[in-house]
């Protein structure tokens, strides 16, 4: 049995109401859509006046599923959840807590297709940890992505037949993941910006990443452990 997935990361606020039909157009070929963060306009620090366009277009894109990036954080609980404002998909993230140690967003996820079970998990780049001088001014915490992913994969394993990590950690910190949770069948990534034209394996698990701001979407097929595909042009001709 042959899933197919899509992949954007790093969108920056490129996805528009001008490119959305092309990206519609390719979401009804595929079972699974991903977006592995920093898809809204607004900076790390900055504010929102209103909803960010993007959830909206993600929505009409049938965005399976997603993680935060840097860009989708803010040491403020008010400016934060203003930035997921009109968000509708699941948004996960697994690492990042409130100081009273609860969870704005949800872990994880089960989606399924094909009769397939897929487990998800969420996992960003920290911005404020516990050994930081600026953490007395944060509303969150982040752990070490890594370290959660090893607790979480023993837990998710077992109840899925596919175990996907969505990641805004970077390439570097990807391949490490790859090494530490083998139980992991394929990392979506983003935050490096990293040109991944075709998936990188490490061990068992597949690595992709497709760039950033809208240039290129990521379209594979996984079968049998193996994930075929690459990155295609946004916009290009589909055969």
């Amino acid at each position: 049995m042959t899933l197919r997935i899509l992949h954007t990361n790093d969108l920056h606020g490129h996805l528009t109401a001008a490119s959305l039909p092309w990206l519609m157009e390719v979401r009804e070929s595929v079972d699974l859509y991903f977006d592995t963060g920093d898809c809204i306009k607004t900076g790390n620090l900055g504010i929102p006046l209103k909803p960010e366009p993007v959830w909206e277009l993600l929505t009409k894109a049938r965005c399976t599923a997603s993680v935060i990036g840097n860009r989708e954080t803010h040491v403020l609980e008010s400016v934060f959840q203003a930035k997921l404002a009109g968000s509708s998909q699941p948004v996960l993230c697994a690492n990042m807590h409130r100081r009273d140690g609860s969870s704005p967003l949800d872990a994880t996820t089960v989606c399924h297709a094909d009769g397939l079970r897929i487990g998800v998990i969420g996992l960003s780049v920290p911005m404020v940890t516990s050994k930081m001088r600026t953490q007395a001014a944060s509303a969150f915490l982040w752990d070490q992505p890594e370290s959660v992913a090893m607790v979480l994969v023993n837990v998710l394993r077992p109840k899925v037949e596919i175990l996907i990590a969505l990641t805004h950690i970077g390439l570097t910190q990807d391949r490490k993941l790859a090494e530490s949770c083998p139980e992991l069948d394929v990392i979506f990534g983003g935050h490096s910006h990293s040109v991944l034209e075709s998936p990188e394996r490490v061990g068992r698990t597949w690595i992709c990443q497709g760039g950033s701001h809208g240039r290129f979407v990521g379209l594979y097929q996984l079968e049998d452990g193996k994930l075929s595909g690459g990155l295609v042009p946004w916009g290009a001709a589909l055969s």
